[in-house]
């Protein structure tokens, strides 16, 4: 395999990983994630086209350089969508500023073209071309068609095509480089605008060489030459757009995956809770045969991968209807039930956070226990963490202490309560 094979290869790897990875968000139909997934998918397959195997598949079908123009039109699909998502994505930001509307009149403008585009290259990909012309003239397809008048036109709309659109995106990830305060995710978009101003100056070189042969046939070395060149800038721009790309998409399923953790972390707690209170859960706990424990391992995975779009959402969704369902318990349990759980941490020889999150713990098990009791002002209670971010941590403290708990929990609390003071005789 020559180094150009390997570097097409590894740059196949990366655009199928990357639409692998945002295959399932996609799948949930949002719009920026689907066009994203779209923009890696039709790159995939632009990519594989130039490969000898692409070609093989369609070289059968009889029409010369057909891998050539299928090739050219997926990358216009791919630039298109990939424009749609940097459009979308930096709308949010300030919808008024010059450089929103500048790429919104660029997208608005790219999308009707590139149908006209598309349109234009299949007319004079079968009208304008001497087809007649095949590999054994040349390798290379504009070599085949060098100084054809047809070939100006063909990859002149195409060139300035994807100048302009990856200039676009250039501009915008260069920007928002600059801004980024994590040196991963700016170091990550530092890439990609780098990937496609290299892509920009591919298409510049392209372009300046067929008008110079279109006017002034050149030699096949040059030619050949030109090729070995604007190769290289494809593939370095591409492999740094790709790289670039994956801090953000790693990043992602960093959040993801400590999001799923957590949630299973809170699970158990979770479900305890809303199976306490009727009507707590907007998604009620999965119960498949009635929650028998043998189904148990089923019903926990079903709870933590369905309903909610993302693993992030899932976890504001579990720590919010905790916390429903401990004020919930607060009207119902008794005034003095929490300083007994901290009796009982302390007893075991808990202390500082440690005794604060298993008197939660013990507080919430034997809480639950009086879930039917009238209710009335929530009784004193205390916790920690004031906002989500140090609210999760602290839940996930008080989960695991309720994992570890005694069945008996409540029982000893209730041993613990102060026996009454008799009231002496005057």
């Amino acid at each position: 395999m020559s180094l150009s094979d390997a570097f097409v290869s590894l740059i196949i790897v990366l655009l199928l990983l990357q639409a692998a990875v945002r295959l399932p968000t996609a799948l949930r139909g949002q719009r920026r994630e689907r066009s994203l997934w779209g923009a890696f998918a039709a790159f995939a397959v632009a990519w594989w086209l130039r490969t000898y195997t692409g070609r093989a598949v369609i070289d059968p079908l009889g029409i010369t350089d057909l891998p050539t123009l299928l090739k050219h039109v997926l990358a216009i699909a791919g630039i298109c969508v990939l424009l749609t998502y940097v459009t979308d994505i930096y709308r949010d930001e300030d919808a008024g500023a010059r450089h929103i509307k500048i790429t919104s009149s660029v997208h608005r403008v790219a999308v009707r073209a590139s149908l006209a585009t598309v349109l234009c290259l299949v007319a004079v990909f079968f009208l304008a071309l001497d087809r007649s012309k095949t590999a054994a003239d040349s390798p290379y397809f504009m070599g085949r068609h060098v100084g054809e008048p047809g070939l100006a036109v063909y990859l002149g709309l195409f060139n300035t095509y994807v100048a302009s659109s990856a200039a676009v995106c250039a501009y915008q990830w260069g920007r928002a480089a600059r801004i980024a305060r994590r040196w991963s995710l700016r170091t990550g978009l530092a890439m990609m605008a780098t990937g496609m101003a290299v892509i920009v100056a591919y298409a510049v070189v392209r372009t300046v060489y067929l008008a110079a042969t279109t006017l002034h046939p050149a030699p096949a070395a040059v030619g050949s030459a030109q090729e070995r060149v604007t190769d290289t800038l494809l593939y370095v721009g591409f492999a740094l757009w790709l790289l670039g790309s994956l801090t953000p998409a790693t990043r992602a399923l960093v959040a993801q995956a400590r999001a799923i953790k957590a949630v299973i972390g809170l699970h158990r707690l979770w479900r305890d809770l809303v199976l306490t209170i009727d009507g707590s859960a907007l998604h009620a706990p999965s119960m498949l045969l009635g929650g028998h424990r043998i189904v148990s391992l089923l019903n926990t995975v079903r709870d933590v991968l369905s309903h909610d779009t993302t693993p992030q959402i899932r976890l504001g969704r579990y720590v919010t209807e905790i916390r429903d369902v401990t004020h919930e318990l607060r009207r119902r349990a008794p005034a003095d039930l929490f300083e007994r759980a901290r009796r009982l941490a302390e007893a075991e020889s808990h202390i500082g956070l440690d005794a604060d999150a298993v008197a939660e713990a013990y507080w919430l098990k034997a809480a639950m226990a009086l879930a039917g009791a009238p209710g009335r002002a929530p009784v004193a209670y205390s916790t920690a963490g004031d906002d989500f971010a140090s609210e999760v941590p602290w839940l996930l403290r008080v989960a695991r202490a309720y994992r570890q708990a005694s069945p008996h929990t409540g029982a000893i609390m209730d041993a613990l309560t102060p026996a009454p003071v008799p009231h002496l005789a005057k």
